[in-house]
Order: C-alpha cells, then sequence, then structure tokens
C-alpha cells in the first residue's frame, strides 16, 4: 500500500524540523500576544463557497467535497482563515468586545498537481488579527511574517504589496478592465479568457508572457481608488518604511480569494521554482459579517510550512536526538528492578531507551553504541542481587557500581557528560 497521490508520511528523522519551527514560532508569537487556535479539518461545503468565492480556483478546481453519512456536504479545509472566522462566530467571541490576535499550525487540502514544495495535504502557518482597521494592524502582521523569516535567517525574499480597494471600487474597475481586455480576447491564454466573465482580477497575475504584454497598457487598480482605500495603504507604507522594512509596491498583486479588501501582499523567493509565494495575505473586512457575525475588520496571512522547510533545508540537522542512556536488564528480577532504575531517570528528566531484544549483553551493548548512547546502565543477576547498578560510558569503556539509593544523584552530577 503507498501513500496517496499528493500526500506524504513524515517521518521520525524529519519531526525534530517541524517541532523546531513550532516552537519558534510559537516564543514569537507569545511576545506579540498571540494566542493558538485549532480549529476541525472538517467543515461545511458552503462555509467555503461564501467566503472565497465561486469564480476562484479552489472552489471550482481544487476542493475535496463530499456528502458524509447524514448527507451533509463537507469539505476539508483548503485554508484557515473561513475556519478562524467561523470559529471566531459560533464562539461569540467578539462579545468580550477585544482585538482577538490568533495563530494557528495545521493540514489543509486542495486538489491540486503535486510539486515541490506544494503537496495535496499541506501545512499552513498563519495570524489573524480580527477587529482593528487600522493600518497598524497590517504593518504588525507583516512585520511579524518578516520577522519569522528572520528568525529562520532568510534573506532573499521580497515583500510585495498592494491596495486592492474595497468591493465598490473593484467592481467599477473590473469593468473597466474587462472593457480593455475584450479588445484582444482572441489574444488571451486559455485561462484569461474563462476569468474575464468570473474572475477578470485573476487575469492581473497571469504568468502567460503574450497576456502579460496585453496587460501593460490595461487601466491600473490604483486609479479607481478613493481616499480611504488610498490613505489607508499609504499609511502602511509609510510604517514599514519606518521599520525599514523593503517593500515592491506591485499594481497588479491581486490575491486568489474574494473576501480580501485594501491590503494585500505576499513575500515572494527566487528559490522555490515555479512556487515562488512563501507566504501571502491581506486585510478581510467584510467576511466575519458576510457569515453571520458583526461588521469586523481583520487582517492576516499564513505560511507554507513545506515551502518553508525547502528555504532552511540548509540549517536543518535531520538526525534523531542523541540517546542519553541505554537500559539494560538481565533476567525477571532485574527486569523488575528495571522500572525503579527508570522512575529514576524520568525524575532527572534524562532522555533513555529500554532494550527490549532481550539478546546477548555483547548485542545489547552494540545495539546501544549503534543507537549512539552515551552511557548503559546494566541490571544482572549479581546486580539485583546486591541492589546496585553498573554504569558503562559508551566512549572510553569506563565503568563503575552505583548504589541504587545512590542513582539520582550519580545521574544528577553527570548530567551534563550525558547531554552534551
Amino acid at each position: 500500500m503507498q501513500s496517496l497521490r499528493g500526500t506524504k508520511d513524515i517521518l521520525p528523522n524529519e519531526i525534530a524540523n517541524w517541532q523546531d519551527i513550532y516552537i519558534k514560532v510559537q516564543q514569537l508569537f507569545n511576545i506579540c500576544n498571540y494566542y493558538e487556535i485549532r480549529t476541525p479539518i472538517l467543515e461545511q461545503t458552503d462555509l467555503f463557497c461564501r467566503s472565497i468565492g465561486n469564480d476562484t480556483d479552489i472552489i471550482n478546481k481544487e476542493m475535496y467535497s463530499f456528502k458524509d453519512q447524514g448527507k451533509r456536504n463537507i469539505t476539508l479545509r483548503p485554508e484557515g482563515t473561513a475556519s478562524i472566522a467561523r470559529a471566531y462566530i459560533a464562539n461569540k467571541m467578539y462579545k468580550n468586545g477585544k482585538i482577538s490576535k490568533l495563530w494557528y499550525l495545521g493540514p489543509m487540502f486542495r486538489y491540486e498537481r503535486p510539486q515541490k514544495g506544494r503537496q495535496r495535504q499541506f501545512h499552513q502557518l498563519g495570524i489573524e488579527c480580527i477587529g482593528s482597521s487600522s493600518p497598524i494592524a497590517d504593518t504588525e502582521v507583516i512585520r511579524i511574517a518578516n520577522k519569522i523569516l528572520q528568525i529562520f535567517c532568510l534573506n532573499n525574499y521580497t515583500i510585495e504589496i498592494n491596495s486592492i480597494g474595497n468591493s465598490k471600487e473593484r467592481e467599477k474597475y473590473k469593468e473597466k478592465l474587462k472593457e480593455y481586455l475584450n479588445q484582444y480576447k482572441k489574444d488571451l491564454d486559455e485561462d484569461s479568457k474563462k476569468r474575464l466573465d468570473t474572475n477578470p482580477l485573476r487575469i492581473l497575475d497571469s504568468k502567460n508572457l503574450q497576456t502579460k504584454q496585453i496587460l501593460y497598457d490595461a487601466p491600473k487598480l490604483k486609479s479607481y481608488l478613493e481616499f480611504t482605500s488610498l490613505n489607508h495603504f499609504d499609511q502602511v507604507c509609510k510604517h514599514l518604511t519606518y521599520l525599514e522594512i523593503p517593500y515592491i509596491v506591485n499594481n497588479k498583486l491581486v490575491r486568489g480569494l474574494d473576501y480580501y479588501n485594501y491590503t494585500a501582499f505576499e513575500i515572494k523567493t527566487d528559490q522555490l521554482g515555479a512556487q515562488e509565494t512563501i507566504c501571502g495575505g491581506g486585510r478581510y473586512d467584510e467576511l466575519i459579517e458576510q457569515l453571520g457575525g458583526p461588521m469586523t475588520p481583520s487582517v492576516g496571512w499564513a505560511i507554507g510550512i513545506e515551502r518553508l522547510l525547502i528555504l532552511i533545508k540548509s540549517q536543518l540537522n535531520n538526525q534523531i536526538k542523541p540517546l542519553n542512556i541505554y537500559v539494560i536488564a538481565k533476567g525477571i528480577e532485574a527486569q523488575k528492578q528495571a522500572w525503579n532504575v527508570i522512575r529514576i531517570i524520568e525524575e532527572c528528566q534524562i532522555n533513555f531507551n529500554l532494550d527490549l531484544t532481550e539478546s546477548n549483553l555483547i548485542k545489547q551493548l552494540k545495539q546501544a553504541n549503534l543507537l549512539k548512547a552515551r552511557m548503559c546502565l546494566i541490571i544482572a543477576e549479581e546486580e539485583t542481587k546486591y541492589n546496585y547498578i553498573t554504569a558503562k560510558w559508551l566512549k572510553n569503556g569506563n565503568q563503575e557500581k552505583i548504589e541504587l539509593s545512590y542513582l539520582k544523584a550519580y545521574l544528577n552530577a553527570h548530567k551534563y557528560l550525558l547531554k552534551n
């Protein structure tokens, strides 16, 4: 049996890298007063249709949806923001009147052609700042994304930002854009032809060279933005400049989800091939109200963990952590005594491995060496009879007898040698 195409087993020698990411971002989020939230992987299909937009690729091509035994339309979540918005409403988190700063890390699901850094089950780290309309909130989430990439010593990336205005401004612009593109309809690539009537804004980020050339003289979205949109974006840019966070204004940047307004941004790198975006996000002031909650301005982003792992590969150490103690017990009485020894090791908070092979002592010591253990604690017939433990240091072969009552003090005294 093989894993499904587009899914991947994360093996023990890789898990340490995932844990490292979790621990480091958790530390940063604790400092910035963001709280972790975990939402179900399964959601009602309608949640994503109402939030993401019916004319998006995610809804039309990529969702894993099915009917459950109760005949309900269920979808494996393709992204995190809609689920967070639903949880915010369902749990009446707005009642405390406070701004909610939330973060999450978990699996998402999209039916796409698997590529490097893009699986059908993939993982996203994301944050949502819910309840603030201030440009400072936009700046803060971009600053945190930038900080995370710096924590992992990344520097070869670009932050691109744009203002996509509000829904009314975009509707006016869509009409002008369609009017312009209809003149060149026959020359557009096939995807752009389909999007012309359904989601024309998505044509702006087409990778097709001929379409990009046509777009060169197209109307600019910025020309249709009014004071509030322009001022909000201007404030975000000024804050980023003050923070000395480099950015590029990309007038063609639009996000593939319908709920965004005002600020949209992406962090891109040339180290991922075609999958150049490592982080994407923006402001979504109308989403929570659309889903039945109160008017709640919000902003957030998501980072692809698999892509992040590719970028920080040179820093990673795909090794299972060294083993400190290997416990060998020979005989029934010795095995009983081993439980007392293990209890002491656990109290000292030192990692260990209990031999389960019941092989001869030479083979057990060989196994301890293969696992790169620093010390063996050996309990055999004589040790059980006289209530002591034999401690054997594998690097130099030295060994000594330790009374069981003194074992805890001995391990604590040698903890530095065991762990370094």
